[in-house]
């Protein structure tokens, strides 16, 4: 069991009005409030992730709880670790380097991560030379919903259904369950079979290089190349399965912070909607733990003995050596 620091929730004097925040500890999406209002609350909060089942199979989850039991990531870990400074919390899935296709499962019951599958087979993203695995670290931002009846403005294109893509390209290999604070700098726009797949390009607040990381523009003068390979990367990744070069919107030109910034509060808006019945669910299970006013809202008694039908935890699993071989693919 990894415990992950989160959020702390700071006022520097109770005698001055602090800027309006979204109340991130429970989750709440209530209105704003100030806060010398909530200065007894102050705590810091923390996750724990839990594995369930035998890694590299179909059985392996992991799970999620904070300080009073059993979450979901989709769901209780609030998108704001800072909203004043627009500081989000993001959820990481896979590691840099890796190859394992994890994410948070919107199917089940509190939103474990797994790992996709497809054809009844274990998911692995192809080593596309010189390419390995993936070349960020690579997540979710909770709470947010790229919604599939609605039309994305910018893109023309409807969502995917899925929370919001994150690339974290700090020099620190994170762990897979992960919660690290970051901040957006831009983002592109995959258009993945006709959807819009969103890809948020962010950076550890803790990384040495991001106080001076503010914006798109500064990842090539402190990165040069990383994002012509990101745009390579997705372009090219499905080539080895069969499937065409993938396509994006604005010729996959990166938009700054500002736009990222929009974007997010977009899909933080179809969440919202969601969680409390006003969408469709699109097949995603809302049960939560933490937000006020949603019907899906269950007790932590009731969240733990969902977690304890889930199968024990077992030894790994071999991983077919397949997974680590080259494909050599060009662009036309």
């Amino acid at each position: 069991m990894s415990l992950i620091t989160s959020h702390v929730l700071r006022c520097r004097s109770l005698n001055k009005l602090a800027a309006p925040f979204r109340l991130a500890v429970t989750g709440t999406v209530s209105k704003s409030r100030l806060c010398s209002l909530f200065e007894k609350y102050v705590r810091k909060m923390s996750y724990t992730t839990i594995e369930r089942g035998a890694p590299n199979s179909t059985d392996y989850r992991i799970y999620f709880r904070n300080d009073t039991g059993p979450i979901s990531p989709m769901h209780d870990i609030p998108l704001y670790a800072d909203e004043a400074n627009k500081i989000v919390n993001m959820v990481v899935e896979i590691p840099r380097w890796t190859n394992a296709k994890m994410e948070i499962n919107l199917k089940e019951t509190l939103n474990p991560i797994k790992q996709d599958v497809k054809k009844g087979k274990l998911r692995y993203v192809a080593n596309c030379f010189p390419h390995h695995g993936y070349i960020w670290n690579y997540g979710a931002l909770p709470q947010t919903w790229e919604n599939p009846d609605v039309m994305d403005k910018a893109t023309e294109c409807k969502g995917d259904n899925d929370p919001i893509d994150v690339l974290e390209i700090g020099y620190r290999i994170a762990k897979r369950g992960e919660i690290l604070k970051v901040k957006i700098l831009g983002c592109v726009a995959l258009i993945d079979e006709g959807e819009t797949d969103w890809k948020i390009i962010v950076i550890d607040v803790n990384d040495p290089l991001a106080d001076q990381m503010n914006d798109v523009s500064d990842i090539e003068k402190l990165y040069p190349g990383l994002m012509k390979a990101t745009i390579e990367w997705f372009k090219i990744y499905k080539i080895p399965d069969g499937k065409p070069e993938n396509q994006f919107a604005f010729n996959g030109e990166a938009k700054p912070r500002d736009f990222a910034l929009h974007i997010v509060d977009e899909v933080n808006q179809h969440w919202q909607n969601l969680i409390k019945r006003e969408a469709p669910a699109g097949g995603i299970a809302c049960t939560n733990t933490t937000v006020i006013g949603s019907p899906f809202k269950i007790t932590p008694e009731a969240a733990e003995e969902i977690l304890e039908k889930a199968p024990g935890t077992l030894e790994a699993q071999a991983v077919d050596p397949i997974v680590d071989k080259w494909h050599y693919v060009h662009l036309k």
